[in-house]
């Protein structure tokens, strides 16, 4: 299935130079980790009480910084010998939190179904949960798109930068949404078909 998820091991070639002086520096994976949680929940309280503007520039930008410290901080455990269970544990949970702070304000859009974002949020939870199965059955870690969490963001990053530039696509927000909602379902219904079958080999 197509998903930005394929195009990673490039984005981890470019990112490679700024784990070497974050390492350097005195960063551990975790404090990676813990960056990218306050970095969202800060984005998303700002959005809740300015969703507007520059904040459609802002929420963009903070989810591409959040991407690349999600993949920086994978890279800097495996690379520099952080691996730990409680630091899977901080990850997995960070992207959650980070989700929920990230796109939970953009319930103050005009004219987004609640229910809808709601919806999106849940199935985008599971989707993660749906993920992690695959490792506790004895497999991978499932990342199968589409609209898996490096999708989920492009897709949000570029409607937010649409809506600056073209308040009228506010109107079709829902069906935006909708549509996400469908593919969330497809991708976790791909990650629980593969943890299974993983599993049972």
């Amino acid at each position: 299935m197509i998903s930005v998820y394929k195009i990673k091991p490039a984005f981890q070639k470019l990112l490679r130079p700024f784990v070497g002086v974050l390492y350097r520096i005195g960063f551990t994976a975790n404090r990676i980790t813990w960056l990218s949680i306050i970095l969202s929940v800060a984005v998303g309280v700002l959005f809740w009480m300015f969703p507007s503007g520059v904040m459609l520039w802002i929420l963009p930008l903070a989810l591409l910084v959040r991407m690349a410290l999600n993949a920086m901080d994978g890279m800097m455990a495996r690379e520099y010998k952080m691996q730990s269970k409680g630091g899977e544990v901080l990850n997995e949970l960070g992207d959650v939190i980070a989700d929920t702070a990230m796109y939970l304000p953009l319930i103050k859009l005009e004219g987004v179904n609640q229910w809808l974002l709601l919806g999106f949020i849940f199935l985008s939870i599971l989707n993660e949960f749906s993920g992690v199965m695959g490792k506790v059955l004895g497999g991978a870690r499932r990342y199968e798109g589409p609209m898996g969490k490096s999708d989920r963001a492009l897709v949000i990053g570029a409607m937010c930068l649409m809506l600056f530039f073209i308040p009228g696509i506010i109107d079709y927000l829902n069906y935006i949404f909708g549509g996400m909602v469908i593919l969330i379902v497809l991708s976790t219904s791909i990650r629980i078909k593969k943890a299974l079958s993983e599993g049972s080999d």
